[in-house]
Protein backbone atom coordinates (compact mmCIF):
# COMPACT_ATOMS: atom_id res chain seq x y z
CA UNK A 1 0.00 0.00 0.00
CA UNK A 2 2.87 2.47 0.52
CA UNK A 3 4.50 1.47 -2.75
CA UNK A 4 1.43 2.52 -4.63
CA UNK A 5 0.82 5.69 -2.47
CA UNK A 6 4.71 6.95 -3.24
CA UNK A 7 4.09 5.74 -6.91
CA UNK A 8 0.94 7.72 -7.28
CA UNK A 9 2.47 10.90 -5.25
CA UNK A 10 5.50 10.73 -7.40
CA UNK A 11 3.17 10.63 -10.92
CA UNK A 12 1.05 13.79 -9.68
CA UNK A 13 4.81 15.50 -9.27
CA UNK A 14 5.84 14.55 -12.55
CA UNK A 15 2.43 15.52 -14.29
CA UNK A 16 2.45 18.88 -12.09
CA UNK A 17 6.53 19.59 -13.70
CA UNK A 18 5.66 18.65 -17.31
CA UNK A 19 2.46 21.05 -16.65
CA UNK A 20 4.64 23.72 -15.64
CA UNK A 21 7.22 23.16 -18.21
CA UNK A 22 4.57 23.16 -21.15
CA UNK A 23 3.18 26.15 -19.61
CA UNK A 24 6.51 27.82 -19.67
CA UNK A 25 6.87 26.65 -23.12
CA UNK A 26 3.50 27.79 -24.52
CA UNK A 27 4.65 31.47 -22.93
CA UNK A 28 7.95 31.73 -24.65
CA UNK A 29 6.06 30.82 -27.68
CA UNK A 30 3.17 33.38 -27.43
CA UNK A 31 5.86 35.71 -26.79
CA UNK A 32 8.11 34.75 -29.72
CA UNK A 33 4.69 35.08 -32.10
CA UNK A 34 4.01 38.28 -30.86
CA UNK A 35 7.36 39.53 -31.51
CA UNK A 36 6.76 38.81 -34.78
CA UNK A 37 3.70 41.27 -35.07
CA UNK A 38 6.16 44.50 -33.45
CA UNK A 39 5.47 47.23 -36.02
CA UNK A 40 8.80 48.33 -38.00
CA UNK A 41 7.72 50.52 -39.91
CA UNK A 42 5.19 53.32 -40.30
CA UNK A 43 3.43 54.43 -43.49
CA UNK A 44 1.38 57.67 -44.36
CA UNK A 45 -0.89 57.94 -47.10
CA UNK A 46 -0.07 61.08 -49.39
CA UNK A 47 -1.42 62.86 -52.51
CA UNK A 48 0.85 64.96 -54.65
CA UNK A 49 -0.22 67.79 -56.99
CA UNK A 50 1.09 66.97 -59.95
CA UNK A 51 0.14 70.76 -61.58
CA UNK A 52 -2.28 71.55 -64.00
CA UNK A 53 -5.33 69.67 -62.09
CA UNK A 54 -3.32 66.24 -62.11
CA UNK A 55 -2.65 64.48 -59.02
CA UNK A 56 -1.55 61.01 -58.12
CA UNK A 57 -1.48 58.54 -54.93
CA UNK A 58 2.10 57.80 -53.08
CA UNK A 59 2.95 56.29 -49.83
CA UNK A 60 5.83 57.07 -47.22
CA UNK A 61 7.40 54.88 -45.51
CA UNK A 62 10.20 55.08 -42.45
CA UNK A 63 11.14 53.31 -39.37
CA UNK A 64 8.84 52.72 -36.25
CA UNK A 65 11.55 53.12 -34.07
CA UNK A 66 14.74 55.15 -33.71
CA UNK A 67 15.80 58.97 -33.65
CA UNK A 68 14.99 60.70 -36.47
CA UNK A 69 15.20 62.25 -39.09
CA UNK A 70 15.74 59.86 -41.08
CA UNK A 71 17.73 59.84 -44.64
CA UNK A 72 15.28 59.17 -47.33
CA UNK A 73 15.22 57.45 -51.06
CA UNK A 74 12.67 58.33 -53.64
CA UNK A 75 12.00 56.15 -56.04
CA UNK A 76 11.13 56.43 -59.87
CA UNK A 77 9.21 53.36 -61.84
CA UNK A 78 10.29 51.82 -65.24
CA UNK A 79 8.50 51.99 -68.55
CA UNK A 80 4.64 51.40 -68.84
CA UNK A 81 2.00 52.51 -66.41
CA UNK A 82 3.55 51.38 -63.30
CA UNK A 83 1.87 52.02 -59.89
CA UNK A 84 3.72 53.04 -56.84
CA UNK A 85 5.22 49.28 -56.20
CA UNK A 86 6.06 49.03 -59.84
CA UNK A 87 3.84 45.78 -59.41
CA UNK A 88 4.98 43.42 -62.31
CA UNK A 89 2.71 40.38 -60.97
CA UNK A 90 0.92 39.08 -57.71
CA UNK A 91 4.46 38.23 -56.08
CA UNK A 92 6.98 40.61 -57.82
CA UNK A 93 6.68 44.42 -56.47
CA UNK A 94 10.66 45.78 -56.69
CA UNK A 95 9.72 49.00 -55.35
CA UNK A 96 7.10 47.26 -52.43
CA UNK A 97 10.44 45.19 -51.64
CA UNK A 98 12.95 48.36 -51.49
CA UNK A 99 10.61 50.21 -49.46
CA UNK A 100 10.09 47.39 -46.91
CA UNK A 101 13.87 46.49 -47.22
CA UNK A 102 15.02 49.96 -46.66
CA UNK A 103 12.06 51.44 -44.03
CA UNK A 104 12.95 48.62 -41.70
CA UNK A 105 16.27 49.93 -41.35
CA UNK A 106 16.48 53.27 -40.96
CA UNK A 107 15.60 54.77 -44.22
CA UNK A 108 12.44 56.76 -45.32
CA UNK A 109 11.06 55.74 -48.45
CA UNK A 110 8.61 57.09 -50.80
CA UNK A 111 6.84 55.85 -54.02
CA UNK A 112 4.32 56.85 -55.94
CA UNK A 113 1.72 56.00 -59.11
CA UNK A 114 2.64 57.11 -62.20
CA UNK A 115 0.27 60.10 -63.44
CA UNK A 116 -2.72 58.99 -64.97
CA UNK A 117 -2.19 55.05 -63.61
CA UNK A 118 -4.95 53.82 -61.13
CA UNK A 119 -4.72 51.40 -58.02
CA UNK A 120 -2.73 48.57 -59.86
CA UNK A 121 -0.03 48.67 -62.61
CA UNK A 122 -1.72 48.68 -66.33
CA UNK A 123 -5.06 50.24 -64.66
CA UNK A 124 -5.57 53.85 -66.09
CA UNK A 125 -7.89 56.02 -64.11
CA UNK A 126 -7.15 58.90 -66.84
CA UNK A 127 -5.77 57.62 -69.79
CA UNK A 128 -5.79 61.28 -71.15
CA UNK A 129 -3.20 62.12 -68.64
CA UNK A 130 -1.46 58.56 -69.05
CA UNK A 131 -1.29 58.73 -72.92
CA UNK A 132 -0.41 62.53 -73.60
CA UNK A 133 2.87 62.22 -70.71
CA UNK A 134 6.39 62.99 -72.08
CA UNK A 135 9.49 62.51 -70.56
CA UNK A 136 9.68 66.08 -69.18
CA UNK A 137 6.08 65.55 -67.74
CA UNK A 138 7.58 62.24 -65.92
CA UNK A 139 10.92 64.20 -64.50
CA UNK A 140 8.25 67.07 -63.24
CA UNK A 141 6.69 64.73 -61.31
CA UNK A 142 9.83 63.29 -59.95
CA UNK A 143 10.59 66.44 -58.93
CA UNK A 144 7.15 67.13 -57.41
CA UNK A 145 7.46 63.72 -55.41
CA UNK A 146 11.36 64.67 -54.02
CA UNK A 147 10.26 67.97 -52.61
CA UNK A 148 7.11 66.55 -51.24
CA UNK A 149 9.82 63.82 -49.54
CA UNK A 150 12.00 66.32 -48.70
CA UNK A 151 8.95 68.69 -46.76
CA UNK A 152 8.25 65.26 -44.29
CA UNK A 153 8.95 65.98 -40.61
CA UNK A 154 10.74 62.73 -40.36
CA UNK A 155 12.95 63.30 -43.24
CA UNK A 156 15.95 64.44 -42.92
CA UNK A 157 16.67 66.63 -46.02
CA UNK A 158 20.04 66.64 -46.26
CA UNK A 159 20.44 63.19 -46.60
CA UNK A 160 18.39 62.29 -50.10
CA UNK A 161 18.92 59.81 -52.27
CA UNK A 162 17.06 59.18 -55.89
CA UNK A 163 16.88 55.55 -57.24
CA UNK A 164 15.64 54.65 -61.19
CA UNK A 165 14.85 51.21 -62.70
CA UNK A 166 15.19 50.95 -66.27
CA UNK A 167 13.08 54.18 -68.19
CA UNK A 168 13.71 56.01 -64.29
CA UNK A 169 17.58 55.50 -64.97
CA UNK A 170 16.63 58.28 -67.83
CA UNK A 171 15.36 61.03 -65.09
CA UNK A 172 16.87 60.36 -62.10
CA UNK A 173 20.60 61.45 -63.49
CA UNK A 174 18.86 64.57 -64.73
CA UNK A 175 16.69 65.14 -61.94
CA UNK A 176 20.32 64.90 -59.62
CA UNK A 177 21.63 67.77 -61.87
CA UNK A 178 18.96 70.07 -61.50
CA UNK A 179 18.55 69.56 -58.11
CA UNK A 180 22.38 69.21 -56.87
CA UNK A 181 21.94 70.96 -53.40
CA UNK A 182 19.03 68.24 -52.11
CA UNK A 183 20.29 65.08 -53.73
CA UNK A 184 23.27 63.62 -52.29
CA UNK A 185 22.98 60.13 -53.89
CA UNK A 186 21.50 58.64 -57.43
CA UNK A 187 20.88 54.52 -57.67
CA UNK A 188 20.53 53.22 -61.38
CA UNK A 189 19.02 50.10 -61.64
CA UNK A 190 18.99 48.36 -64.79
CA UNK A 191 20.60 52.03 -66.36
CA UNK A 192 20.31 53.09 -69.55
CA UNK A 193 22.99 54.84 -71.12
CA UNK A 194 22.32 55.34 -74.88
CA UNK A 195 19.03 56.60 -76.48
CA UNK A 196 16.42 53.78 -75.49
CA UNK A 197 14.37 54.30 -79.02
CA UNK A 198 17.35 54.61 -81.27
CA UNK A 199 19.67 51.71 -79.96
CA UNK A 200 18.40 49.77 -76.92
CA UNK A 201 15.27 48.89 -78.72
CA UNK A 202 17.17 47.36 -81.55
CA UNK A 203 18.96 45.57 -79.43
CA UNK A 204 16.36 44.27 -77.80
CA UNK A 205 13.72 43.88 -80.42
CA UNK A 206 15.76 42.75 -83.32
CA UNK A 207 19.71 41.51 -82.73
CA UNK A 208 18.45 39.38 -79.44
CA UNK A 209 15.62 37.03 -81.24
CA UNK A 210 17.77 37.11 -84.11
CA UNK A 211 20.90 35.79 -82.06
CA UNK A 212 18.16 33.51 -80.16
CA UNK A 213 17.03 31.71 -83.70
CA UNK A 214 20.16 31.67 -84.83
CA UNK A 215 22.36 30.36 -81.63
CA UNK A 216 19.56 27.88 -79.78
CA UNK A 217 16.82 27.04 -82.45
CA UNK A 218 18.90 26.59 -85.58
CA UNK A 219 21.18 23.98 -84.03
CA UNK A 220 22.34 22.55 -87.69
CA UNK A 221 23.71 25.72 -89.18
CA UNK A 222 20.96 25.48 -92.05
CA UNK A 223 19.91 29.17 -91.28
CA UNK A 224 16.36 28.16 -91.02
CA UNK A 225 13.82 27.51 -88.55
CA UNK A 226 10.21 25.78 -88.63
CA UNK A 227 7.35 27.31 -88.09
CA UNK A 228 6.69 25.08 -85.09
CA UNK A 229 9.90 26.17 -84.27
CA UNK A 230 8.85 30.19 -83.43
CA UNK A 231 5.05 28.85 -81.98
CA UNK A 232 7.18 27.37 -79.15
CA UNK A 233 9.38 30.18 -78.86
CA UNK A 234 8.34 33.48 -75.93
CA UNK A 235 11.95 35.05 -77.46
CA UNK A 236 11.01 35.28 -80.49
CA UNK A 237 6.72 35.74 -80.16
CA UNK A 238 6.61 38.82 -78.20
CA UNK A 239 8.78 40.26 -81.10
CA UNK A 240 6.14 39.55 -83.94
CA UNK A 241 3.47 41.42 -85.28
CA UNK A 242 0.78 38.95 -83.44
CA UNK A 243 -2.04 39.90 -80.92
CA UNK A 244 -1.41 40.32 -77.60
CA UNK A 245 -4.83 38.29 -76.77
CA UNK A 246 -3.63 35.11 -78.69
CA UNK A 247 -0.38 35.08 -76.63
CA UNK A 248 -2.02 35.27 -73.77
CA UNK A 249 -4.50 32.45 -74.41
CA UNK A 250 -1.58 30.52 -74.80
CA UNK A 251 -2.63 27.87 -77.45
CA UNK A 252 0.05 26.50 -79.01
CA UNK A 253 -1.94 24.99 -82.25
CA UNK A 254 -3.89 28.70 -82.67
CA UNK A 255 -0.08 30.03 -82.50
CA UNK A 256 0.91 28.47 -84.95
CA UNK A 257 -2.21 28.79 -87.52
CA UNK A 258 -1.18 32.71 -87.14
CA UNK A 259 2.34 32.61 -87.40
CA UNK A 260 2.26 30.46 -90.92
CA UNK A 261 -0.25 33.26 -91.94
CA UNK A 262 2.26 35.96 -91.19
CA UNK A 263 5.14 34.19 -93.16
CA UNK A 264 2.91 32.53 -95.66
CA UNK A 265 4.42 29.22 -95.00
CA UNK A 266 4.06 25.86 -92.71
CA UNK A 267 6.82 24.52 -93.50
CA UNK A 268 10.73 25.96 -92.35
CA UNK A 269 11.53 29.95 -93.23
CA UNK A 270 15.17 31.64 -93.88
CA UNK A 271 16.02 33.44 -91.01
CA UNK A 272 18.18 36.35 -93.05
CA UNK A 273 15.72 36.59 -95.27
CA UNK A 274 12.37 36.32 -93.68
CA UNK A 275 12.37 36.46 -89.88
CA UNK A 276 15.14 39.63 -89.78
CA UNK A 277 12.96 41.66 -92.16
CA UNK A 278 9.41 40.78 -90.08
CA UNK A 279 11.19 41.79 -86.87
CA UNK A 280 13.05 44.62 -88.34
CA UNK A 281 9.40 45.90 -89.75
CA UNK A 282 7.74 45.39 -86.52
CA UNK A 283 10.53 47.27 -84.23
CA UNK A 284 9.96 50.03 -87.01
CA UNK A 285 6.37 50.23 -86.06
CA UNK A 286 6.68 50.12 -82.44
CA UNK A 287 9.03 53.25 -82.56
CA UNK A 288 7.14 55.06 -85.30
CA UNK A 289 5.79 57.67 -83.02
CA UNK A 290 2.54 57.97 -84.97
CA UNK A 291 0.46 60.17 -82.33
CA UNK A 292 -2.90 58.32 -83.79
CA UNK A 293 -1.83 54.31 -82.36
CA UNK A 294 -2.79 53.52 -78.87
CA UNK A 295 -0.97 53.20 -76.02
CA UNK A 296 0.29 49.47 -75.28
CA UNK A 297 -0.41 48.33 -71.81
CA UNK A 298 0.12 44.92 -71.92
CA UNK A 299 2.68 43.98 -69.23
CA UNK A 300 4.64 41.75 -71.54
CA UNK A 301 5.55 44.85 -73.95
CA UNK A 302 7.24 47.63 -72.63
CA UNK A 303 4.02 49.88 -72.81
CA UNK A 304 5.18 53.03 -74.07
CA UNK A 305 3.03 55.58 -75.88
CA UNK A 306 3.41 57.04 -79.12
CA UNK A 307 4.21 60.13 -77.41
CA UNK A 308 6.33 59.47 -75.04
CA UNK A 309 8.42 57.38 -77.39
CA UNK A 310 8.54 60.72 -79.79
CA UNK A 311 10.04 62.37 -76.55
CA UNK A 312 12.24 59.91 -75.62
CA UNK A 313 13.93 59.65 -78.87
CA UNK A 314 14.57 63.22 -78.93
CA UNK A 315 16.69 63.14 -75.50
CA UNK A 316 20.21 63.47 -75.22
CA UNK A 317 21.80 60.21 -74.07
CA UNK A 318 22.73 59.63 -70.47
CA UNK A 319 26.28 58.83 -71.52
CA UNK A 320 26.44 62.39 -72.46
CA UNK A 321 25.00 64.41 -69.57
CA UNK A 322 26.43 61.68 -66.62
CA UNK A 323 29.08 63.80 -66.14
CA UNK A 324 27.04 66.38 -65.17
CA UNK A 325 26.11 65.25 -62.19
CA UNK A 326 28.06 66.75 -59.12
CA UNK A 327 31.07 64.99 -58.01
CA UNK A 328 29.63 65.17 -54.41
CA UNK A 329 26.93 63.10 -55.56
CA UNK A 330 27.64 59.49 -55.26
CA UNK A 331 26.45 57.16 -58.01
CA UNK A 332 25.41 53.41 -57.76
CA UNK A 333 24.76 51.34 -60.81
CA UNK A 334 23.36 47.90 -60.38
CA UNK A 335 22.64 45.38 -63.34
CA UNK A 336 21.49 41.58 -64.02
CA UNK A 337 24.08 40.28 -66.84
CA UNK A 338 21.03 38.57 -68.00
CA UNK A 339 18.93 41.26 -68.51
CA UNK A 340 17.87 40.94 -71.88
CA UNK A 341 15.73 44.32 -71.65
CA UNK A 342 18.44 46.66 -71.38
CA UNK A 343 21.69 44.51 -72.27
CA UNK A 344 24.58 44.85 -69.19
CA UNK A 345 26.75 46.61 -71.78
CA UNK A 346 24.89 49.96 -70.93
CA UNK A 347 26.28 49.40 -67.36
CA UNK A 348 29.51 49.31 -68.77
CA UNK A 349 29.28 52.43 -70.91
CA UNK A 350 28.46 54.85 -68.05
CA UNK A 351 31.06 52.73 -65.32
CA UNK A 352 33.55 53.86 -68.06
CA UNK A 353 32.39 57.47 -68.89
CA UNK A 354 32.81 58.00 -65.22
CA UNK A 355 36.58 56.55 -64.77
CA UNK A 356 36.95 58.65 -67.51
CA UNK A 357 35.77 62.01 -66.26
CA UNK A 358 37.54 60.98 -62.69
CA UNK A 359 33.68 60.96 -60.76
CA UNK A 360 35.41 60.34 -57.52
CA UNK A 361 32.37 58.42 -56.02
CA UNK A 362 30.84 55.71 -58.43
CA UNK A 363 30.38 51.81 -57.88
CA UNK A 364 28.93 49.06 -60.55
CA UNK A 365 27.65 45.99 -59.24
CA UNK A 366 26.60 43.58 -62.10
CA UNK A 367 24.92 39.74 -60.95
CA UNK A 368 25.14 37.03 -63.09
CA UNK A 369 21.94 35.24 -63.63
CA UNK A 370 20.02 38.18 -62.71
CA UNK A 371 17.77 39.67 -65.36
CA UNK A 372 15.86 42.72 -65.50
CA UNK A 373 13.68 42.41 -62.50
CA UNK A 374 16.96 41.27 -60.59
CA UNK A 375 15.57 37.81 -60.26
CA UNK A 376 16.72 34.69 -61.81
CA UNK A 377 16.89 34.53 -65.83
CA UNK A 378 18.10 33.36 -68.37
CA UNK A 379 20.21 35.72 -71.18
CA UNK A 380 17.29 35.59 -73.83
CA UNK A 381 13.98 36.28 -71.68
CA UNK A 382 13.29 38.00 -68.49
CA UNK A 383 11.55 35.79 -65.86
CA UNK A 384 9.43 37.96 -63.14
CA UNK A 385 9.65 37.32 -59.28
CA UNK A 386 10.95 38.72 -56.00
CA UNK A 387 14.09 40.82 -56.06
CA UNK A 388 17.07 38.97 -54.54
CA UNK A 389 17.64 39.38 -51.03
CA UNK A 390 21.71 39.95 -51.83
CA UNK A 391 20.58 42.73 -54.41
CA UNK A 392 18.77 44.49 -51.37
CA UNK A 393 21.54 44.00 -49.11
CA UNK A 394 24.28 45.47 -51.58
CA UNK A 395 21.93 48.45 -52.11
CA UNK A 396 20.77 48.98 -48.21
CA UNK A 397 25.14 48.37 -47.24
CA UNK A 398 25.94 50.89 -49.99
CA UNK A 399 23.20 53.80 -48.98
CA UNK A 400 24.28 52.88 -44.87
CA UNK A 401 27.53 54.56 -46.11
CA UNK A 402 26.87 57.11 -48.18
CA UNK A 403 24.08 58.90 -45.59
CA UNK A 404 26.07 58.69 -42.84
CA UNK A 405 25.19 55.91 -41.13
CA UNK A 406 28.29 53.83 -40.95
CA UNK A 407 31.85 54.44 -42.69
CA UNK A 408 32.03 51.48 -44.76
CA UNK A 409 31.81 51.64 -48.74
CA UNK A 410 32.23 47.92 -48.93
CA UNK A 411 29.77 45.71 -49.88
CA UNK A 412 28.64 42.24 -47.63
CA UNK A 413 30.65 39.56 -50.34
CA UNK A 414 33.77 41.94 -51.39
CA UNK A 415 36.76 44.53 -51.18
CA UNK A 416 36.32 46.29 -54.65
CA UNK A 417 36.71 49.92 -54.38
CA UNK A 418 34.00 52.40 -54.37
CA UNK A 419 34.73 53.43 -58.11
CA UNK A 420 35.40 49.87 -59.07
CA UNK A 421 33.09 47.64 -60.67
CA UNK A 422 32.33 44.64 -58.55
CA UNK A 423 30.59 41.41 -59.62
CA UNK A 424 28.72 39.65 -57.71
Amino acid sequence: MYKTEASTGLFLICILGLFCLSTSIFKQQDQALAQQYIQTIKYRNLVIDLGAGVKTKAQLTYPATGKGPFPAVLLIHGSGAQDMNETLTKNAKPFWQIAQYLSERGFAVLRYDKRGVGATSYTISNSNVYGNATANDFIHDAEKALNVLIRQPEVDSKRISILGHSEGTIYAPRIAIDNSTKVKNVILMAALAQNPTRVVEYATDVSLPLEYAMQVLDKNHTGQISIQQIANAPVLLKFLPLPHSLLRANNTKTITTTIAKVFGTTGYISIGKQLKPMLVKTYENTTSFNPSNACVLNPSNVGLCPILWRSLANMIPNLSIIGNVSKSTGILIFHGENDSQVPVQEAFLLQQRLTDLNHPDHTLITYPNLGHAFYPSSEWLTSIGPIQPYVLADLYVWLEAHSGLSKSNITPTTTASVTGQIQR
